[in-house]
């Protein structure tokens, strides 16, 4: 009786360890999620800036152009 006392003790510690461990996994996995979200809508936000200057060269170029002329 004393040997089953003693292996349920062992795997409950065994579960809460692994209960724990999960947790942690999860809550790492959340954050690195929110970083990728995060780090694309920056580079979303990058690239309509890129897109703004190129316009803007663009236009300026044309004038440019122009005046030359």
């Amino acid at each position: 009786m004393a040997n089953e006392s003693k292996l349920k003790d062992a795997a409950v510690k065994i579960g809460s360890a692994m209960g724990k461990a999960d947790g942690t996994a999860h809550k790492a996995l959340h954050k690195a999620a929110n970083a990728a979200q995060v780090a694309k809508e920056e580079l979303d936000e990058l690239s309509k800036q890129v897109e703004s200057l190129k316009k803007q060269l663009q236009k300026s170029t044309k004038r440019l152009q122009s005046a030359l002329k």
